[in-house]
């Protein structure tokens, strides 16, 4: 596991191990790829440098349009419960600032990453791009409807808040996949983790958490209605 365009030797190497030690490893973190795609990349550069001193602290960070950057634990237990082996398509809806896509690149075969928010999907392109992961792909649009050109995903994990789970995204969910997605009221929510299988789809709701709107056909409107 490697990120062709970045060495990790910088000044902020050592609190993003730090991080990983003492953010996820012991609050049960367990996941040993997904301890080591958090040790390479490098979180400080998803923030402006005006907030890089504190790109390892335990809290998410503004990135503009009203958006966040995702705690560090929170990344790496949505990542954890994926269940990645390597191999896997990801379907990511809401790319933010491109830090956990650039995690997922890490973990997963493939990955594709949906941003409703133009300014936000090329500022993170320009830095996913410049740490040579070539694996990732990204657009923008509606993430409540997916991407169906390249359904199905063994894995789907979303990014933002809805008051359900939307219908495309079960839709597009491969036989044997999960899909994570927090899932409450505009201003708190609980990870839901839901399974498909031939037996059907399976759902269970567990850790609070709070997230972002997420905005679409099949999520929250823009004046947050739904």
């Amino acid at each position: 596991m490697k990120l062709n365009g970045y060495t990790g030797d910088d000044l902020y190497k050592k609190p993003r191990l730090e991080m990983v030690e003492t953010q996820l490893v012991k609050r049960g973190i367990t996941d040993a790829r997904v301890l080591e795609a958090m040790r390479l990349v490098p979180r400080h550069l998803f923030v402006e440098e005006a907030m890089r001193s504190t790109a390892y602290e335990d809290f998410p960070l503004p990135i503009g349009e009203k958006q966040t950057i995702s705690q560090p634990y929170m990344v790496a237990l949505m990542c954890e419960r994926l269940g990645m082996k390597g191999d896997e398509k990801i379907l990511e809806i809401g790319t933010g600032s491109g830090y956990e896509t650039s995690v997922l690149g890490l973990l997963a075969g493939r990955v594709y990453s949906v941003e409703r928010i133009a300014p936000l999907l090329f500022k993170a392109r320009k830095v996913i791009e410049s740490l040579g992961l070539h694996n990732v792909a990204l657009k923008v649009g509606d993430g409540t409807i997916g991407w169906s050109d390249f359904a199905p995903f063994d894995a789907i994990i979303v990014s933002a808040g809805g008051p359900d789970v939307p219908a495309p995204l079960v839709e597009q969910l491969a036989d044997g996949g999960r899909m994570i997605i927090p899932v409450g009221g505009e201003t708190g929510q609980a990870l839901r983790t839901v399974v498909k299988d031939a037996n059907g789809v399976k759902s269970i709701e567990d850790t609070p958490c709070t997230f972002v709107k997420l905005v679409g056909r099949y999520g929250w409107g823009e004046n947050g209605a739904n």
